[in-house]
């Protein structure tokens, strides 16, 4: 059976966003080994660090 592909996308936000965001990511690296699903991620600036970094 193939396994599907899951591309997941990455917005950490603002306030503690950024702190959640980084332990998801290992929770999801570690569902992602153990079931050896094939997930990809994209990283998106949001909220307050998309104004600081885009204008």
């Amino acid at each position: 059976m193939m396994s599907k592909n899951y591309h997941i996308a990455v917005l950490p936000g603002d306030g503690i966003g950024p702190e959640v965001m980084t332990q998801a990511l290992k929770v999801l690296d570690a569902v992602r080994n153990r079931f050896a699903m094939r997930i990809t991620t994209s990283h998106y600036d949001v909220g307050g660090a998309a104004i600081d970094n885009h204008g």
